[in-house]
C-alpha cells in the first residue's frame, strides 16, 4: 500500500476522502437493501459484490482494490440492467476516484500501511 500512496491525506483533504467513502459506501448498501424479492440472480449477484466493496470502502480497508471492484461492478450494472443508469454511473465514478485518490488518514489502510513513528528515548541513568 505504501507504494501506491506516499502519504495518507489528513486535515481537510482527509475529511473529504472520509466523506466520499462514507457516502459511496452508504449509497451502495442502501441500493442493495432496496432490491425487490423478485430480482434476478444476476441483479442480486452484482449488488452483493457492490455491497461487499462498500463495506471495505466504509472501513477504508484495501481502498484501491475495493474502489476498483465498486467501479467495475457498477459499470456492469449500468450495461446489464434496464433501469435508470445515472446513480450507477455516479457510484462507478466515486469508486474509481477513491481507487485513485486513496483512503485518507482516517482509515484502516492508514493504520496498517501508513508511516510509523518511532520515538527513541534517552535511557534513564
Amino acid at each position: 500500500m505504501r507504494r501506491l500512496f506516499s502519504t495518507f491525506s489528513s486535515g481537510p483533504p482527509g475529511v473529504g476522502l472520509l466523506l466520499l467513502r462514507l457516502i459511496a459506501g452508504a449509497t451502495l448498501i442502501v441500493s442493495y437493501a432496496q432490491l425487490h424479492n423478485g430480482a434476478s440472480l444476476q441483479a442480486i449477484t452484482s449488488h452483493v459484490i457492490a455491497a461487499l466493496g462498500a463495506l471495505l470502502l466504509l472501513a477504508g480497508l484495501w481502498t484501491p482494490v475495493s474502489g476498483a471492484i465498486v467501479a467495475i461492478t457498477e459499470l456492469w450494472i449500468v450495461f446489464s440492467h434496464g433501469h435508470d443508469p445515472w446513480v450507477s454511473v455516479m457510484l462507478a465514478g466515486l469508486g474509481a476516484a477513491l481507487a485513485l485518490l486513496g483512503p485518507g488518514a482516517w482509515s484502516v489502510d492508514a493504520r496498517l500501511y501508513g508511516w510509523k513513528r518511532i520515538e527513541i528515548r534517552r535511557p534513564d541513568k
